[in-house]
C-alpha cells in the first residue's frame, strides 16, 4: 500500500514563507514523479509545481513562478515545496501527488497517489 504523507502546513501572513515535505511510505521515492496540487474554498484543484524522479526536471504553474521552488533529496526520500513571498491568494489545501514516472505533471487525473491534505492559511 503506497501512503502519501505531508508536512508543513500553517498560519502565516503575507510575505511569510512556508516549507512544505512530503514523503511515500511503502514504495522507494526515488522511482516517482511528485508534484504538489492545491484547492481553495469554492474552487477546483489546481496544478502548482511538479518533479520528475530523478529532479532533472520541474513544472510551475504562472502564478507561482518566482515564489515556489519544488525540489527533492532521494536519499531522505522527501520532496519539499518551498513558498515564498506568500499571499492570501495562496490558501488553500495543498497535496502532494505522486505517480511513476513521466513529466506530463499538469494534469491531476494522471497521478496514483495522494497525500491527505495539509491547510496553507496566508493572512494579509
Amino acid at each position: 500500500q503506497v501512503q502519501l504523507m505531508e508536512f508543513g502546513g500553517g498560519l502565516v501572513q503575507a510575505g511569510d514563507s512556508l516549507r512544505l515535505s512530503c514523503t511515500i511510505i511503502g514504495r522507494p521515492f526515488s522511482a516517482y514523479t511528485m508534484a504538489w496540487f492545491r484547492q481553495a474554498p469554492g474552487k477546483e484543484r489546481e496544478f502548482v509545481a511538479g518533479i520528475d524522479n530523478s529532479a532533472t526536471s520541474t513544472a510551475y504553474t504562472d502564478s507561482v513562478k518566482g515564489r515556489y521552488t519544488i525540489s527533492r533529496d532521494n536519499a531522505k526520500n522527501v520532496a519539499y515545496l518551498q513558498m515564498n513571498a506568500l499571499t492570501p491568494e495562496d490558501t488553500a489545501v495543498y497535496y502532494c501527488a505522486a505517480k511513476l514516472g513521466g513529466q506530463d505533471y499538469y494534469s491531476d487525473r494522471t497521478y496514483a497517489y495522494w497525500g491527505q491534505g495539509t491547510q496553507v492559511t496566508v493572512s494579509s
